[in-house]
This record gives C-alpha cells, structure tokens and sequence, in this order.
C-alpha cells in the first residue's frame, strides 16, 4: 500500500479529535468508550489550540485521503499530560481501523522521532493502556517502560539511542520539509 506522511497543514487541526478518539484503546467493541470522553479535561489537552512552538504533528494519507495522524505536545505547566516531565514532548498516535498493520503507523513513528531530534528534544514520551497491542511497535522502536500505573504503561524514547538507524528506508522530502513523500509499506 503506498502512502504519504507529510506535516499537518494548519487548517487541519480539527482532525485531531476524531484521531485522539481514535487513540483510546477500546476494551471493548460491544461498550465502546463514548466520544465525549475525549472533551476530559486530561484528554482535550491533547488537542485543544494546537499549533503552538513546540507541537508537532504528521499526516499519513492513502489515495489523498487521511488515515492517520502522530502528533506531540510539550505541556508549559509540568503537571499536565499524563508523563509530566518537563520539557518533554508527549506522543499521541493513531490510525483509521482499515489502515492499522500495513506499516503506516511505524513510519509515522520513525518520522516523528527523526523530527523531534532534529528538534534537539532529549526524550519523548506516551502512555499506553497495558491491553494495547500497539506496545510491541514501542518497544521495537526503542521505547522503555518507566512507569506502571494500574492500566497503563508511561513509556519513553531516549534520543541517545540514534533514531538515525530507526528505518533503513530512505525519504525523500521536498525542499521545505513540509512534505515526506511516496513511502511503501513493506509489513
């Protein structure tokens, strides 16, 4: 499957919510957890006037449509998000149901963490309920568990590890850097 991860463009920004809704690891299909729940105070965070200084958001699209979004924000008061680390970016990822195990999802995580390194970030973090099969993915991209909470994993990618060997494919990106291009899934 070809697809495209290129920057979130500014008039994009709404697609966050449907993308964090989709982010919420649903136990199960029968009781889904209701799409207000991510208008929670903990959660709307995650969404709520992005575009500042040091967010950072990527689009895959399959066929000019979007699939999939990895985004990160760091948090100006230390308390929020769910890491609180200070001055550490927090990961969010997700992808439309029909586009999960094709490899989109691990390309705009290597992407991501290529981007924030070149940011000079230290660390990046996420969290992820511990039911969630997406952990394997994290822990393959180098990502340590550094706290267990009661359903949920706090992980976080050291930047020491040198993302520059997270993928041996190589991108090709348009002169501005808004845009990667014409990647192939091979998983």
């Amino acid at each position: 499957m070809k697809y495209v991860i290129r920057k979130m463009r500014t008039e994009e920004t709404g697609l966050l919510e449907d993308f964090l809704y989709e982010a919420i690891f649903q136990k199960n299909n029968k009781n889904p957890v209701p799409r207000k729940a991510i208008y929670d105070p903990s959660l709307k965070i995650f969404f709520e006037a992005f575009g500042r200084k040091d967010d950072h958001c990527l689009i895959a699209e399959v066929e000019g449509k979007v699939v999939g979004a990895v985004w990160t924000r760091v948090f100006p008061d230390k308390n929020q998000g769910f890491a609180k680390m200070e001055k550490t970016p927090e990961l969010a990822i997700s992808l439309y149901k029909p586009f999960r195990k094709k490899g989109i999802g691990k390309a705009l995580m290597e992407q991501i963490l290529l981007l924030l390194d070149s940011e000079g970030y230290e660390k990046v973090a996420l969290s992820v309920q511990k039911e969630n099969p997406a952990i394997r993915l994290y822990e393959r991209l180098s990502f340590e568990i550094v706290k267990e909470l009661d359903e949920e994993y706090l992980m976080v990618y050291y930047f020491d590890n040198d993302p520059q060997n997270l993928t041996g494919k190589e991108v090709e990106a348009s002169e501005d850097i808004d845009f990667i291009t014409a990647m192939q899934a091979d998983l």
